[in-house]
């Protein structure tokens, strides 16, 4: 199938597990209305095989919205994607820079940097059967692997199959000797190799990743890139995101105080918790809204101690508001 890309990438939230889940998501779209959001990586057999709706559903008010998937088998992938594009996500990104020891077991994640030709063969698979984009999130090595050549090779095999956008974690994955956590620190950043992959191949869309603090960090370090993919600042001080719309794609903030945000967020967390969904299920992903501002203590404190008791209501988050003082509201 052909494949048309206008989706606008210019800024994103990373895909990140056990984060970027779909009451995450639903906060984070009410920060911004541009920003596009990723899901939690999918594994291509339990999409496949899983109870789908508990997966990989989504809310409509969540686009746009791309999945995140999986795997190294072209054929699983594809029936994967077939699936997910059902459901209504308008792009497919292939995980190709976690390097946890559980997704190399399933052979993908980043360990797949060593195998470019089959990372080919996956996103042809997934292209002949799907018509949104189908786009790779890399390292830009693992382990011995020189950046200097695997990152350019890497691309050019990708490429050659018809992935037209790279989204580059700027730091070496180690497979072995550091943990998932320690490669999202140890391992040095090289933004300056990412820029030079987009001046060597200009006609490709290169978005980067890794360490940005924020959005106006992000906006320098890209300048010369399509993008930036803003992810453990984007979770642990999401009101970065309420200015993206104006920062980044020249639109309206869509909200100008955090009261106003968790106002505008309630009638999700009201829906959800009507469905059975626990609250702290939900208010896990908006502890950090008042991080730095004075009463965020008590904003913490109040949804960690009583959100996650049996029966917890709305009224914890009234609570939580109530104990926070005007001067949050000077953002």
């Amino acid at each position: 199938m052909s494949v048309v890309d206008k989706i606008d990438r210019r800024l994103s939230v990373a895909p990140m597990m056990d984060w970027t889940d779909r009451h995450c998501r639903a906060f984070h779209r009410v920060l911004t209305r541009n920003t596009l959001l990723y899901t939690e990586m999918a594994v291509d057999m339990a999409v496949i095989h899983g109870n789908r709706d508990y997966l990989i559903g989504f809310d409509p008010t969540e686009q746009p919205v791309a999945l995140q998937l999986g795997g190294s088998d072209p054929a699983n992938l594809a029936k994967a994607a077939k699936i997910a594009v059902a459901y209504g996500y308008v792009e497919i990104n292939l995980n190709v820079g976690c390097p946890s020891d559980r997704v190399q077991a399933g052979r993908f994640g980043a360990c797949l940097m060593q195998e470019p030709e089959l990372v080919a063969d996956c996103v042809k698979a997934m292209q002949d059967v799907v018509d949104v984009p189908v786009t790779v999130k890399s390292r830009i090595g693992v382990d011995d692997q020189d950046p200097e050549t695997a990152l350019f090779d890497f691309v050019e095999t990708v490429a050659a199959a018809g992935v037209k956008s790279f989204t580059v974690h700027a730091r070496k994955a180690w497979l072995k000797g550091l943990s998932p956590k320690e490669n999202r620190t140890i391992p040095p950043l090289d933004y300056e190799l990412v820029r030079r992959l987009k001046r060597e191949r200009p006609e490709l869309e290169v978005i980067l990743n890794g360490g940005l603090e924020g959005l106006d960090h992000g906006l320098a370090e890209s300048a010369e890139l399509d993008g930036f993919m803003l992810g453990r600042a984007a979770y642990y001080t999401p009101w970065v995101l309420a200015e993206a719309d104006s920062k980044v794609f020249g639109a309206t903030d869509p909200v100008k105080t955090r009261i106003e945000a968790i106002d505008a967020y309630l009638p999700y967390i009201e829906r959800r918790m009507s469905e059975g969904v626990q609250l702290h299920s939900i208010t896990r992903h908006i502890l950090g809204l008042f991080h730095a501002q004075p009463g965020g203590r008590n904003w913490r404190r109040i949804l960690s101690e009583k959100g996650g008791r049996h029966g917890a209501s709305i009224d914890v988050i009234e609570e939580a508001k109530a104990a926070v003082t005007p001067r949050d509201e000077a953002a």
